[in-house]
């Protein structure tokens, strides 16, 4: 088997906490060959701190030397990006979201299928242990048909107090494309083919442009605080089921929450933790699993997946179409929160303008 060249573009947190980890573990398919960061610094101190041996200033000079690259930069550049890279015949994994619009999403997509190489986006809670037990239950059948969804991704006064998390131009968002995202696209892979219809959502940002924050995830400016702290958002479907969104950087609620929930016909389950919730045998009965395998780090199955989809070893577990369908619903909720109105969503299952 031949060793994929791996290459990193935009080397801060993220790459050194899940991403560059991962592929290491996965020495006998890839190799990390270089690297390349606006902050060219740091791409230095990252090569010699791993050992590796290309040190790239533009980003480009990276792309005629390896066979895949990860992109972590601001969301802004995602499509820019991975467009130029496919088309230098460089398989992409995105970090998410995918884009800042449709649009972008749609970009990356063509060249992806004019390239022929594997386009995949950052959306590792598909790759947690009990996300994967859920989607097994829910193939075999357990809850039947899903009628009702709830999101939700609370925390509690925890505002990303570091990188460019707050910069509307860089980032596109605040809360929910950073965070809310992972529990949409969890939610939307769970119920599997649901064709969403109509959006209506709400934004919020008072709590973090108020003076004298209490915040445990470092410190930000409030007074040029312009992102989304707290969204809200509600999805139906052409089957006329719903999904109800929740998420937070900074709501004022007891403790945080994770978890997506789905009310079946036939029963229900929750992710986090693993509940399964059934009527059968005139009991109601409520199950737990003694026992999920699994790694406990999703970057670890999520890298993997990504190789073994370039070596043509496996099928993409986070295809580029559902990312897609994860930006347009993001744009949706947004662009119903400016116009105070539910957005219907047209034939392309785009935003309608």
């Amino acid at each position: 088997m031949n060793m994929l060249k791996i290459g990193f573009i935009g080397v801060g947190g993220i790459a050194e906490s899940r991403h560059i980890p991962a592929v290491r573990k996965l020495a006998e398919k890839a190799v990390i060959t270089g690297v390349s960061d606006v902050n060219h610094h740091r791409a230095q101190q990252i090569a010699e701190t791993y050992n590796i041996p290309g040190v790239y200033e533009n980003y480009h000079d990276l792309l005629e030397n390896v066979d895949a690259v990860f992109i972590s930069t601001p969301n802004k550049f995602h499509s820019e990006i991975s467009v130029a890279a496919l088309k230098a015949g460089v398989h992409v994994f995105c970090e998410k979201p995918m884009a800042l619009s449709t649009k972008e999403c749609d970009e990356m997509i063509k060249a992806a299928e004019d390239s022929g190489k594997v386009l995949s986006i950052g959306y590792h809670y598909r790759f947690m242990k009990n996300a994967q037990a859920a989607k097994k239950v829910m193939l075999e059948g357990e809850i039947g048909e899903p009628l009702v969804i709830r999101a939700q991704g609370l925390r509690r006064r925890k505002v990303p107090g570091w990188g460019v998390f707050t910069n509307k131009e860089l980032q596109g968002g605040g809360s929910l494309i950073d965070y809310g995202c992972h529990l949409l696209d969890l939610a939307l892979w769970l119920m599997g083919d649901s064709v969403p219809v109509e959006v209506m959502g709400s934004q919020y940002n008072l709590l973090s442009r108020t003076p004298d924050q209490v915040n445990l995830w470092g410190d930000f400016d409030h007074t040029t605080f312009e992102v989304d702290d707290h969204v809200t958002g509600y999805v139906r479907f052409e089957n006329g089921a719903s999904l109800l969104l929740e998420t937070s950087w900074s709501a004022n609620i007891k403790e945080d929450l994770e978890n997506v929930s789905i009310s079946g016909e036939k029963g229900g389950l929750d992710v986090f933790p693993f509940h399964l919730n059934q009527a059968k045998h005139g009991l109601l009965l409520n199950s737990e699993a003694a026992f999920i395998p699994g790694d406990d780090n999703p970057g670890n199955p999520q890298a993997e997946n990504f190789i073994d989809s370039c070596l043509g070893l496996a099928e993409q577990v986070v295809k580029p179409e559902e990312a897609r369908r994860v930006s347009m619903l993001i744009e949706a909720i947004y662009e119903s929160s400016l116009s105070r109105s539910s957005v219907k969503l047209n034939e392309r299952r785009e935003v309608e303008k």
